[in-house]
């Protein structure tokens, strides 16, 4: 677009001059233009910003496009002039958002796991994560971590416990298994049950005790079990 000195002095030559076309394309260079604008193609959905908007988080995969090399470490096309990645289309959208606003929201209609594959490989941080979509974010991985956990083995218990209940003395049949589990050795040392008892008992009737009791409070199972606990008492 000429500039209004470019045409005052168009206007008033004959047939223009070539003082006059430098001085429009000089100005034409001072003026905004699109080359601040960057074009990026995320799994078929086209999404434009501004380059100092990738700027915000340096160190990231989308502040790499604005390197003056970008062109040939990414796929680029000269013809459409975007940038093209493989990705996650709707992710992508919520990942650009935290380059504009600064803050990281999660979509509720995606896995946690699948959203941190895609942090990943964008380079930002999960712990970046607002808030209020932390729990959404962590609900998978806090479920697969609780189900190791009771998929972990019982501790094996000591040498000389496990040669009484071998059947090393103190009695025969229920009653001398009763006794091992539940009573003292004669040598002065607690038994196996005695060193698991407050644990077994915690379990059961403090639902705050652990993230176990948590879990076990309230359900026809637990009922049963404290049942066998105190008949062992």
């Amino acid at each position: 677009m000429l500039s209004s000195v470019c045409v005052s002095s168009f206007r008033g030559r004959k047939g223009g001059s070539k003082s006059c076309a430098k001085a429009c394309a000089s100005a034409d260079m001072t003026c905004p233009s699109d080359s601040e604008r960057i074009v990026i193609n995320c799994g078929g959905v086209r999404h434009e910003t501004y380059r100092s908007t990738l700027r915000t988080l340096p160190g990231t995969r989308l502040s790499w496009l604005t390197e003056p090399d970008a062109c040939s470490n990414f796929d680029y096309d000269p013809k459409s002039d975007e940038f093209f990645f493989d990705r996650h289309p709707s992710t992508f959208a919520f990942i650009l958002n935290y380059y504009r606003t600064g803050k990281l929201h999660c979509p509720g209609d995606v896995c946690g796991p699948l959203f941190e594959e895609e942090l990943a490989f964008w380079g930002i941080d999960e712990t970046d994560v607002e808030a209020c979509c932390w729990m959404n974010y962590r609900q998978h991985r806090d479920a697969e971590e609780a189900l190791d956990s009771f998929e972990t083995p019982e501790p094996d218990a000591p040498e000389d416990e496990a040669a009484a209940l071998a059947g090393g003395g103190g009695g025969g049949g229920a009653d001398g298994d009763l006794k091992r589990l539940c009573l003292h050795e004669d040598g002065g040392k607690p038994s196996w049950w005695s060193v698991w008892q407050p644990r077994v008992w915690a379990l059961f009737e403090d639902p705050y005790s652990s993230k176990y009791a948590r879990v076990s409070d309230g359900s026809p199972q637990t009922c049963g079990a404290r049942f066998t606990l105190t008949a062992c008492n």
